[in-house]
């Protein structure tokens, strides 16, 4: 028999335990290759009319693609590499060379890599297409899509993967160097012993994990709260999650062991006893899972939340379809071009005066960084412009008469997570921004007693904007007149690319002219970028961490044959050492599970506490994603592990 043939054997004889590695493998180098051709793809490229750097994303997003491969074929490959150690020895104790058995495990591992790099670019040019149509649906883009075969990404994808490749072939070559031969026959005594559990640690974890949990439920309102709170919430979440697995849940099976009458009901002494034992050797790969599922799920639905909340976004940030600072050199001929798009018809059209003022908010709780508390740049109209510009809006105005000494507040965007009594209730001192000498400006205090959530201005930084009485602003107007805002309304906004580009250069840098289709396609982009990359990075998270669960149980099964073997010959029943075994399975799989979920929902709470997201929702459809592909893991390892110590083969 030569060498080459005895790796085939091997590689055949083994399919079924490196099938799920081998199809992660597939996977991740599928994916990767399609992020290298959608960087270098000539359509995508012309549709992202906004986006800074295509380019850059997609590298960034092929980076952290590469770092997790590298890191899950590492650690897969030490599962595999703790299995065949009596192999190993089997080999060297018959006489073959060191060097023969290295040489042939470095084949092993590089004629299995070569094949899935090869699925997975094979794989990626078949589909390419459709995952470039895929992308450009996410952006409303009707650009026709060929099908293009990619060298540049071929060859960037080859040299990466075959680096990795080769990388985890020369450690399965040192295999046979690095252990003696009796440590190649006692592999699989490692992690027999039951660890040793603290109970301080265990009350530990379940302090850390309800601080951190708490700390998210805080006020984070500033950035030196941002920081800290999100750096505690952090430390706490990853020790916690480490010492739940290390000592939390033993606590909880020794608990268990101490229900007699349901430890010593069937199997389950065997099932409770074996996850006790194997429990030391299973926490880091719990926790590195638990973290990196919470991950992944917050991941993927923040680019869905992004990504659905466009609209609504861009509403806030342009509530009309066109707005801009009048100028007698503009207006006409804006509004012509306005009224020439005839494919967009006309429904509605305003003047809003506004006075650009500076006040002392330091009452307030919402006091914009970067700018003085008392010298705070505000925008203030009267009652009659904002309750025209509503109507013209098509909303209802729930504006209620105002005193001279009275204002309404509109709602300042990212403030969702306040009450209107952070608001209503304050004073603010305010004045003219554009009054001759700060001496001489009249200056006018008033109450705020109503909080507005429609917006009818542009967005800005600060987004502070007061309503006052129509007297007030009459008075105020005259030390220095307001300047106007020349807003329409059109239908299907959305779909006003053209326009709203001519109008953009027809307008100086200060105008402030504002389509509605430029926040709106820009996070139109952002977002159908977000959801296509983090889509796909959390499913090859998803997809490798079951594969390692998956490796992991194998590594185990093989070491327990012999356990159940004697348990067979005691007179215990297949079917009964199937149901321990899926049981044992059931909570290897729930733990990282519940635990993921569990977190990314507070991962998604200080992003929406920070007002990068609105809502977390959408990690309802993430999790079933999750569960889903989870049970596919957990069928599949029921049935190996069942198949290898049960000698059944289902």
């Amino acid at each position: 028999m030569t060498l080459f043939s005895l790796v085939k054997k091997n590689l055949i004889g083994n399919a079924r335990s490196y099938l799920l590695y081998f199809i992660s493998l597939v996977l991740s180098v599928m994916i990767y290759f399609t992020f290298v051709s959608l960087m270098y793809s000539p359509e995508i490229e012309a549709t992202m009319e906004l986006a800074d750097s295509i380019r850059n994303v997609f590298f960034g997003a092929s980076a952290v693609l590469i770092l997790f491969v590298a890191v899950f074929i590492w650690y897969s490959n030490g599962f595999f590499t703790r299995r065949r150690k009596k192999e190993v020895g089997l080999y060297a104790l018959l006489g073959i060379r060191k060097r023969t058995i290295g040489l042939l495990l470095f084949y092993e591992n590089l004629l299995m890599g070569a094949a899935a790099l090869g699925a997975g670019v094979l794989l990626g040019t078949l589909l390419s297409k459709m995952f470039a149509m895929i992308f450009l649906k996410l952006l409303d883009s009707a650009v026709e899509v060929s099908f293009r075969f990619s060298g540049t990404a071929i060859v960037n994808t080859v040299i990466v993967f075959m680096a990795l490749i080769l990388l985890v072939s020369v450690r399965a070559y040192r295999l046979v160097y690095r252990f003696q031969l009796a440590q190649l026959f006692q592999a699989d005594k490692e992690g027999e012993h039951a660890p040793r559990t603290s109970l301080v640690a265990a009350l530990a974890a379940a302090v850390l994990l309800a601080g951190s949990y708490w700390i998210v439920f805080q006020p984070m309102t500033t950035t030196s709260q941002m920081g800290r709170n999100g750096l505690l919430f952090l430390i706490g979440l990853i020790a916690g999650t480490y010492l739940l697995f290390r000592s939390g849940i033993m606590k909880l099976l020794q608990l268990a062991q101490r229900n007699k009458s349901r430890y010593y009901s069937g199997m389950n002494l065997v099932a409770v006893s074996q996850l006790a034992y194997r429990m030391k050797g299973n926490t880091r790969t719990l926790t590195m899972i638990a973290l990196l599922s919470a991950m992944a799920l917050s991941a993927v639905s923040t680019g869905y939340i992004m990504y659905t909340d466009n609209g609504r976004a861009a509403e806030e940030a342009a509530p009309f379809s066109y707005s801009w600072v009048s100028r007698s050199d503009l207006d006409a001929k804006a509004a012509a071009l306005i009224e020439a798009d005839t494919s967009h018809s006309i429904t509605a059209r305003a003047h809003i005066p506004v006075l650009r003022a500076v006040g002392d908010v330091s009452e307030l709780v919402y006091i914009p960084s970067a700018f003085p508390a008392a010298e705070m740049p505000m925008k203030v109209m009267s009652v009659s412009a904002y309750t025209s510009a509503v109507g013209a809006l098509g909303l209802r105005s729930r504006l209620s008469e105002l005193r001279r000494d009275e204002a309404a507040m509109i709602r300042p965007r990212y403030t969702s997570d306040l009450s209107p009594d952070d608001f209503v209730g304050r004073t603010i001192d305010w004045r003219s921004k554009d009054s001759a000498a700060e001496a001489s400006a009249i200056r006018t205090k008033v109450q705020v007693t109503q909080l507005l959530e429609e917006h009818v201005l542009r967005w800005g930084y600060p987004d502070l904007a007061l309503v006052v009485s129509d007297e007030t602003f009459a008075a105020m107007s005259k030390a220095s007149p307001p300047i106007t805002y020349m807003v329409y309304n059109v239908e299907n906004e959305r779909k006003t690319g053209t326009t709203a580009k001519t109008l953009l250069a027809m307008a100086k840098e200060d105008d402030e002219m504002s389509p509605f289709y430029t926040p709106y396609r820009e996070g139109l982009e952002n977002g159908g970028l977000n959801l296509f990359i983090l889509g796909f990075l959390g499913l090859v998270f998803l997809a490798a961490t079951g594969s390692i669960i998956y490796f992991k149980q194998l590594a185990e099964a093989h070491a327990d044959r012999e356990r159940y073997a004697v348990l067979r010959k005691i007179g215990v029943s297949r079917q009964e050492i199937r149901r321990a075994i899926a049981k044992q399975t059931r909570f290897i799989f729930a733990l990282p599970l519940l635990v993921g979920i569990a977190h990314s929902a507070m991962f998604l709470k200080v992003l929406d506490n920070v007002n990068l997201i609105a809502g977390s929702w959408s990690i309802a459809l993430a999790m079933i994603a999750y569960v889903m592909i989870y049970t596919v893991y957990y069928g599949i390892t029921v049935a190996s592990v069942n198949r290898i110590v049960n000698g059944a083969t289902a």
